[in-house]
């Protein structure tokens, strides 16, 4: 059986928390998706799309080894905690081809796996069930055989709207956002009807710090350059924003160039930080500096190393925002966001 694969239940996403009685609420984690499987001596960790992820968290194997049932499959994300939070950073280091690296890695961060489905329990499938019901036989079967297991550790739900506002008081940006399941329904392999998620957006009132052309181009812009001042007051680099149509990156040159040849980013800039971005030998790393006076207001969704993750969107110019009052303390989280799982 541990060869055999569920398909895993996707989500759709929507703009906001739906309320209600038919509901149950989940945090939703910043990891990789991840089904297990096992039978007797045999573990399997599968992705999403079904990829063998087992040779990758091999802490994880041997926590799911350790366990007093030998037959289950569960659903879950594997996380990497850093510093009180998850850094999506660190967990895709583990996709490395070097066993050696990612044993070193294991000992270094180890992973933790967050269950939030059982679906199938000594050979019998749960999967049918309704969402209830699968979930106090999880909080059954964490109970009975994990709890001594700190690498396996049982995501929370709740049916209670108020406690997910909680949730975000107690952890802020550290979340990054919700599931909202629907009871009564088994669980819906491979199809969006059973569950929404929520991404939870953060703001941000960031410095532009430079910009770079559109690719072959010298009459539009292809991306701003933000940045945020630190404790030093040095302009550090935090992100870029590329969510522009045509119209808009012509329009954006009339607004920047004014502001051309100023000292950019004074601090860490673009390409300090490793990322696919700046690994790439052949991909243009110049940006046209400017003045540190142009205050743009984004929204974002994670932040990892002290950088948004993916690319922002614009949301307004802060005319009325003195550069010096942007802040990287805006990127920091409310508290540990392991709090939610102990």
């Amino acid at each position: 059986m541990v060869d055999a694969q569920y398909a895993p239940m996707e989500m759709r996403a929507v703009d906001a928390i739906p309320e209600g009685p038919a509901w149950q609420y989940e945090p939703k984690w910043d990891g990789f998706r991840a089904l297990v499987h096992r039978d007797g001596d045999r573990v399997a960790i599968t992705s999403k799309n079904g990829q063998p992820l087992a040779r990758y968290f091999p802490e994880v194997v041997a926590a799911l080894a350790a366990l007093g049932a030998d037959g289950f499959s569960l659903d879950g994300e594997l996380v990497v905690p850093v510093a009180g939070a998850f850094s999506f950073d660190t967990l895709q280091q583990r996709i490395h081809p070097a066993a050696s690296r990612v044993q070193m890695l294991a000992r270094k961060t180890p992973a933790l796996y967050l269950v939030f489905d059982l679906l199938r329990e000594e050979g019998a499938d749960r999967v049918g069930e309704p969402l209830e019901r699968r979930r106090e036989a999880l909080e059954r079967f964490m109970h009975a055989n994990a709890e001594e297991h700190g690498t396996l550790r049982l995501s929370p739900a709740t049916r209670d709207r108020a406690v997910v506002d909680r949730w975000f008081a107690e952890v802020g940006g550290a979340l990054d956002g919700v599931i909202a399941k629907r009871l009564g329904v088994p669980y819906a392999s491979g199809r969006r009807d059973a569950a929404v998620k929520i991404k939870k957006q953060r703001t941000a009132d960031c410095v532009v710090g430079g910009f770079c052309y559109a690719a072959g181009s010298t009459d539009r812009v292809g991306s701003l350059m933000l940045g945020l001042y630190d404790d030093a007051g040095l302009l550090d680099y935090i992100g870029f924003c590329s969510s522009f149509s045509t119209a808009e990156r012509r329009a954006l040159l009339e607004r920047l160039l004014p502001h051309a040849g100023g000292s950019g980013f004074t601090g860490g800039a673009p390409g300090d930080a490793p990322s696919r971005w700046s690994r790439d030998p052949e991909r243009d790393r110049s940006y046209v500096a400017l003045a540190p006076e142009l205050v743009l207001e984004v929204g974002f969704d994670q932040v990892t190393g002290g950088r948004i993750r993916h690319g922002t969107r614009p949301l307004r110019w802060r005319t009325d925002k003195a550069p010096r009052s942007c802040t990287v303390d805006q990127l920091e989280t409310a508290g540990a966001v392991l709090s939610l799982i102990r």
